[in-house]
């Protein structure tokens, strides 16, 4: 019987080769390499890499830029993960418990479909549509002006005062959808009773929201967060496709800085440094995160 049973498990591991091998290859591998290179100084090419030990890392700690590109890494944990998870949450209660209660199922899908419409679109797109709209005689500053508030009209995209939360803005944009349609799905496992009973004693709107909605939605608000969490800290796209980390360095954050110093300065040993401290910094909030997720699960039950 345990013989049997080695061999029924032997022929299980059978089918995680290829996906170990995927994981290799476009993962493991990479990382290897990557933090090889980010203890040389390489120009790329057939030049060959020089060890160089720290020294990197150690300019990597002085560099303003970089330390920039980080506090502007928090904005958009911000604009990615909290702000869309709020308004999903309040957006996902409203189609679920109101718009699809009080008028029908078609209504309530037709508006999740809407939000989700930008997670859908390819972001060259979605750059083409907000750089048209945000630039200084986009529609924004169209509209602004025809309502006589020509000193409200901004080069959103253009000014570093302003690029940062333009770009954020848009981000939200696109993220909501995700976070709505995440957390209706999860509402469709929450029993209609637990709302029926609260509407019969008299419940308000905000009521069933707190101590139903929001208790009921915690697994899927925890896995939201972890993914939303994991891309603010890798964004890149809006950002090229926007700014391309300008203007003076505004909206740089450490994925598009260390594209830059790969592709453009070739210093792609401090390149390789800023993507493996990036990838640890991700790592552990990831693993901090699950924990903590753990800990609150095992608390629920």
């Amino acid at each position: 019987m345990v013989k049997a049973g080695s061999e029924g498990k032997a022929g299980y591991y059978l089918y995680i080769i290829p996906g170990m091998l995927g994981f290799a290859l476009v993962v493991l591998i990479p990382l290897i390499a990557n933090l090889a290179i980010s203890f040389t100084t390489w120009k790329g090419g057939n030049i060959s890499p020089r060890y160089v030990g720290f020294e990197n890392y150690q300019r990597l700690l002085q560099d303003s830029v970089f330390w920039g590109s980080m506090q502007h890494t928090l904005l958009f944990i911000i604009s990615m993960t909290i702000v869309p998870i709020l308004l999903g949450l309040v957006l996902a209660a409203v189609l679920f418990d109101y718009i699809a209660a009080q008028f029908n199922e078609t209504w309530s899908s037709f508006f999740r479909a809407g939000f989700y419409l930008p997670q859908i679109l390819p972001l060259t797109t979605v750059g083409v549509l907000w750089t048209w709209i945000l630039n200084p005689f986009g529609i924004i500053n169209a509209v602004l002006r025809a309502l006589g508030l020509d000193f409200m009209a901004k080069n959103w995209l253009g000014d570093a005062s302003y690029a940062l939360l333009a770009v954020s803005a848009v981000i939200v944009w696109v993220q909501v959808g995700y976070c709505l349609v995440v957390f209706m799905s999860g509402l469709a496992r929450v029993d209609p009773s637990l709302y029926e009973a609260a509407e019969l004693d008299n419940a308000s709107w905000f009521g069933r929201f707190r101590s139903i909605t929001i208790p009921m939605l915690m697994p899927e608000i925890f896995v939201v967060a972890l993914t939303t969490l994991i891309a603010a800290l890798k964004v890149f796209a809006p950002i090229y496709v926007l700014t391309s980390g300008g203007p003076d360095n505004a909206t740089t954050v450490p994925s598009y800085l260390s594209y830059y110093h790969f592709f453009t300065t070739n210093r792609v040993g401090y390149a390789a440094a800023i993507a493996t401290l990036q990838t640890v910094m991700t790592i552990v909030l990831g693993v901090l995160f699950m924990r903590m997720q753990s800990k609150q699960s095992a608390g629920g039950h």
